[in-house]
């Protein structure tokens, strides 16, 4: 096909509250708020962003990149989309991120990568999962996705093979095997975080890596180079040996090899990268590794991550060692405090499901996304204590909330098991769902807590009316869940409704 559609000039990142706006927009538009679309779409052309920034120019160290703001990164950003213009079709001899040389693999629909479309046959519920005509737009957006997205499963055509004696697309029994998971999404959906400023500029220029912090970033000690400048011609060649070392080649992957075809696309398996089991993860992604088996934080619709907070900020504490580490987070703080009063802290991903190496989105699977507006004066040791000890005791109560509900239902359990079938499962269902009301309510008030953990001695008052409304939530969600209509509910429901004394005298 020949060259259409430039990602510098057409429009196709979704911006909330404006619509699809081109590469250079972006870098010269400081109006524009934040990113729309879906929360992985938001990391994948964050990720994306970002990479175009440290390529055009890596600051050697803070007072560089102090000096340089965002006004100098923007620029040096429009420079270089200008210098690598024909790089940045959508089509064309040198398609954007796309291997021609897969042009053999079997052709899917372009829907087929996404995992809230339905898809073969997958029930359609609603209008959004049917398929639909794609446009460019569409076609560039689904390209940087699975990058580092893609999901596992048979739909990865690996008969293809570019690199000549390469084995990683092969099963034990010498034949094509389903496709890798996306080095961004694991196993299960990775969490990943990063700093939000007051517009698209701001938010890239405050996530910036030095050439100093690269230096101690030992998972990807080295810059590189971005891959539309120098793609690799297979799986394992120089050029991607070479990604999978660099920051550069981790914030785009090339984690599948695609070509798209009008509507359709062609994809099979690209650069495998490490996954955090072996040691290596994206900066925005968080894990412990301080664990025997590295432990990592994963999107959870049952867990929104405002929850994670104490651990997102967990290297804020004096004296803390081990634990979550988000290097993103932590390797630009102390700038970023330092510079701005106020900005946010972003966190999302997407939950998965994965079953005989096939992951999709299923059942309680969703999308989760939070952001949490911090203050210079609301970061120091003595916040991060407050702040994890409040979140220890919410906690505490929704445990106590939830054992409460199944007392209460395991009291009633021998009055009719006829209508209940397996009393067990019935029981854990009511309590879940009691727990994710519970949570769902006290998320509304997620930004008053932080608040309120800048100073206990300041913000004491507001700290324990805020307690007497989580306890005042948890007791309305019991009332909700185990009714008090028959004289049996009643005093099962006298004898099992929790007290909340402790919490509420609590310091």
């Amino acid at each position: 096909m020949e060259n259409h559609f430039n990602l510098i000039d057409s429009p196709w990142i979704p911006v909330s509250e404006v619509g699809p706006v081109s590469l250079k927009t972006i870098f010269s538009n400081a109006a524009l708020r934040a990113l729309g679309g879906s929360p992985v779409e938001k990391i994948a052309i964050t990720k994306l962003l970002l990479a175009i920034a440290q390529a055009a120019h890596t600051p050697q160290d803070d007072g560089e990149w102090e000096k340089m703001g965002w006004q100098g990164m923007a620029e040096n950003c429009l420079g270089y989309l200008k210098k690598w213009h024909d790089r940045f079709y959508l089509y064309g001899d040198k398609p954007f991120l796309q291997m021609p040389a897969i042009r053999t693999a079997e052709r899917k629909s372009v829907w087929a990568l996404s995992p809230e479309v339905s898809t073969g046959n997958t029930t359609v519920l609603t209008q959004t999962q049917q398929q639909h005509s794609t446009d460019d737009a569409d076609r560039a957006l689904a390209i940087i996705v699975q990058m580092g997205f893609g999901l596992s499963g048979k739909k990865t055509d690996n008969s293809v093979v570019l690199t000549p004696g390469y084995l990683g697309k092969q099963n034990d029994k010498g034949k094509p095997a389903s496709g890798k998971h996306g080095v961004s999404v694991g196993h299960l959906g990775l969490l990943h975080s990063f700093w939000l400023g007051n517009s698209i500029i701001h938010t890239l220029w405050l996530n910036l890596f030095t050439t100093e912090d690269i230096a101690q970033l030992a998972m990807y000690p080295s810059l590189g180079v971005a891959p539309w400048e120098n793609m690799p011609t297979g799986e394992d060649d120089k050029i991607a040996r070479e990604l999978k070392k660099s920051l550069l080649g981790r914030l785009v992957p090339m984690g599948k090899f695609c070509l798209l075809e009008n509507d359709a696309i062609h994809y099979t398996d690209g650069v495998i990268h490490a996954g955090y089991l072996e040691g290596k993860v994206d900066p925005t992604a968080s894990v412990d590794f301080s664990q025997i088996k590295p432990k990592a934080l994963w999107a959870n619709p049952n867990k929104t991550p405002w929850r994670e907070l104490p651990s997102l900020l967990h290297f804020i504490g004096k004296d803390k060692k081990g634990g979550v580490e988000t290097q993103q987070l932590k390797i630009t703080f102390g700038r970023v405090s330092s510079n701005v009063e106020h900005f946010y802290l972003w966190s999302g991903g997407l939950r998965v499901s994965s079953n005989a190496g096939e992951q999709y989105a299923s059942g309680t699977d969703d999308y989760v996304q939070s952001e949490i507006r911090l203050s210079s004066h609301l970061t120091g040791s003595e916040f991060i204590n407050h702040l994890e000890d409040e979140m220890e005791q919410l906690e505490n109560v929704q445990k106590l909330l939830w054992g409460a509900v199944v007392k209460y239902f395991r009291q009633l359990s021998d009055i009719d098991k006829s209508g209940i079938g397996n009393v067990q499962v019935f029981v854990s269902s009511q309590a879940e769902k009691t727990t994710r009301l519970f949570w769902r309510l006290c998320g509304q008030h997620s930004q008053v807590l932080i608040s309120t953990c800048a100073s206990h001695s300041t913000a004491g008052k507001k700290r324990i009316q805020l307690r007497k409304t989580f306890v005042s939530y948890a007791l309305q969600v019991f009332d909700q869940m185990c009714p008090n209509d028959s004289a049996r509910q009643m005093d099962a429901w006298a004898c099992t409704r929790p007290s909340f004394s402790e919490y509420l005298s609590a310091d």
